[in-house]
């Protein structure tokens, strides 16, 4: 079994097989942490919105990558051998933080954490009766209030203009799971259990199947 030790550090973050990451399972593929963000153009602020997950979750028939099918054209490559519980029901779970630099309020950012499911929702996940998932949000904006004496005073983005930040919640989220089915090595742990990395050549020719060639 390789294990890689997560430090901290400037730079990259590390995705896959790390830290957290290292026993979770995604769509019955080797799963982990994943990373993606999006900026909104300078029209609706040219915010950022970054977003973390540690994906452990989902059935393999339910698995699309950009709306293929996915799981379907790769049904075989399960975990095993079987151990207690089935392969056929869903029971992990997802945990996914949001930062932004958009100044939000407390009730906005739960708005914010909400979307995130529907991410989740784009790649096969359908939050499984034993899924402890756990979505979180926090905003850099508006840190000068911190231990301010005074009346503190803080900016806000007026509600009709979130959708932006709805959108590059979901896409970030959608790809951030990707990304550590992407980054994932195949591990083998404890009594020989062995949970198989997305096999990269037969993704490419799924997607080019449907007609979504990967670059």
């Amino acid at each position: 079994m390789s294990v890689r030790k997560l430090t901290p550090s400037t730079g990259p973050v590390a995705e896959g097989n790390v830290g957290g990451g290292t026993g979770m399972v995604c769509h019955q593929f080797k799963g982990g942490i994943g990373t993606a963000s999006r900026v909104l153009p300078a029209n609706a602020g040219g915010y950022i919105v970054g977003v973390l997950v540690q994906c452990n979750y989902g059935l393999r028939p339910f698995l699309r990558i950009a709306g293929v099918p996915v799981g379907q054209e790769i049904p075989d490559l399960l975990p095993g051998p079987a151990r207690n519980g089935s392969n056929d029901e869903e029971n992990g779970s997802i945990i996914v933080v949001v930062a932004t630099d958009a100044p939000l309020l407390p009730h906005q950012l739960k708005r914010i954490a909400t979307r995130v499911a529907l991410g989740i929702g784009r790649t096969g996940g359908y939050g499984g009766n034993s899924s402890g998932d756990i979505f979180v949000a926090f905003s850099t904006a508006n840190a000068h209030v911190y231990g301010d004496s005074g009346v503190a005073r803080v900016e806000m983005v007026p509600n009709a203009r979130m959708n932006p930040l709805f959108y590059a919640t979901v896409q970030a989220t959608e790809e951030a799971i990707v990304n550590a089915l992407l980054a994932a090595e195949t591990m083998t742990g404890i009594n020989d259990f062995r949970v198989t990395a997305l096999p990269l050549d037969r993704l490419r020719a799924a997607m080019a199947k449907y007609g979504r060639p990967l670059k």
